[in-house]
């Protein structure tokens, strides 16, 4: 309960529901003589005073008892109670070492200070993350300092490399099924030499045709282990591709939510005090305040655990990002290193086979040519008897044909 003594009438807090529980805690201060708290509230507007930021790596943050809306009811034994903010400000600066500070811990709802205003304001930095500053400027909406974000140039730099790595893989498809199907070429070119050269009667051409063949044959086997050794890039491209980037990429979703809701809070404190300096400025009481102002100290208490929050995301994301770029990096560099190897390994391998099979120019009997290979005549279905019938019909029209030439020209 506070009394103003310039009203007629006394003021109880009104803690919205929430509920505080006494303590002391023990600082030890710094080089600096600082133990890294700020100070809000106070004589002659608010009843009491209150913790309104824990500044990091300060003997406050690091014990860990005191945190945002933290009501201080005493320094040293000595109350705190009607006095204004710089007056127990100074009272801590003044004491050396370890500094006693009797506190109300304020235990509140994170859900109760999650409002309506803070999800509209959430929405609000989501839609001017992507402005420049004139347009917002023009827009009439102001720009936190974090939408200037790196991590968003760093999820565009993720997705070119997503476009990089799907680039690569489709590339690597297409010249994988070409070279399989040049294959299946040599493959049915070195069967057909070789088929020529088990019926080529002379052993030389034989030996010849069989040796063309073999080659053929051997670039279809070094393309399918070429094939073989390639293909698990387009795996280990495709996990990269549908597993680290996806990943990631939720991950800086995340990030960013939780960065949208640390700047809602910010924008409403911002609001909140500038509604208090307007109304000290006019000499006018402002109810929250008179009353413990215990909705502003919800707001820093949710301000404080989403900034932590923020500050633990956005550590996981920059770890989360270097690594993805190391194994980008290595990656890429070991992927493209095994197609080139593979690659000039297959060609090599192919000229060399290709050097050692020079059989031509190839001498063959052309009087005993593939026709004539069948001296079983165990392929002859009756057409060549008809073929040899007609040819010898046709001698003897020709010689009639001539007799009749001669006696009608006698």
């Amino acid at each position: 309960m506070y009394y103003d003594g310039s009203q007629d009438f006394e003021l109880e807090e009104d803690k919205l529901g929430m509920t505080v529980t006494s303590g002391i805690v023990t600082l030890q201060k710094d080089s600096q003589n600082l133990i890294g708290i700020s100070i809000g509230g106070g004589a002659p507007f608010c009843p009491c005073l209150y913790v309104v930021q824990i500044f990091d790596n300060t003997p406050a943050a690091k014990d860990g008892t005191l945190a945002s809306g933290d009501e201080i009811v005493a320094v040293n034994g000595q109350t705190a109670k009607g006095r204004t903010k710089v007056e127990v400000a100074k009272m801590i600066q003044s004491i050396k070492g370890e500094v006693s500070i009797s506190y109300n811990k304020l235990h509140a709802d994170p859900k109760q200070g999650k409002s309506l205003d803070i999800v509209l304001k959430k929405v609000k930095h989501r839609v001017v993350e992507n402005m420049s500053s004139n347009t917002a400027d023009a827009l009439g909406l102001s720009r936190a300092i974090l939408c200037n974000d790196g991590l968003v140039k760093k999820l565009d730099e993720l997705e070119k490399v997503a476009d990089t790595y799907k680039g690569l893989i489709d590339h690597t498809k297409k010249l994988l099924k070409a070279t399989f199907e040049l294959s299946q070429s040599h493959k049915a070119f070195g069967e057909v030499f070789s088929s020529i050269g088990v019926r080529e009667p002379q052993p030389a051409a034989s030996e010849a045709f069989t040796k063309f063949g073999e080659a053929h044959r051997n670039m279809e086997r070094f393309a399918i282990k070429m094939l073989r050794t390639v293909k698990p890039m387009i795996s280990d491209l495709n996990t990269y591709l549908n597993k680290a980037v996806p990943d990631t990429r939720l991950t800086i979703k995340k990030y960013l939510d939780v960065k949208f809701e640390y700047l809602a809070y910010c924008l409403k404190v911002k609001e909140m005090d500038d509604e208090e300096y307007s109304y000290a400025a006019l000499q006018e009481p402002l109810y929250r305040v008179e009353t413990g102002n215990y909705e502003y100290r919800l707001v820093l208490r949710c301000r404080q655990d989403a900034r932590v929050r923020f500050a633990k995301m956005r550590s996981d994301v920059l770890v989360k990002i270097e690594l993805l770029d190391q194994k980008h990096v290595q990656d890429i560099v070991f992927q493209l290193q095994r197609f080139v190897s593979a690659m000039a390994k297959y060609h090599n391998d192919c000229h060399t086979v290709m050097k050692e099979a020079v059989v031509f120019p190839i001498e063959v009997d052309l009087s005993r040519g593939t026709f004539t290979y069948d001296t079983s005549n165990q392929f002859n279905d009756g057409e060549d008897e008809e073929e040899e019938e007609e040819v010898e019909e046709a001698p003897d029209r020709v010689n009639e044909g001539q007799m009749g030439d001669l006696i009608s020209t006698d």
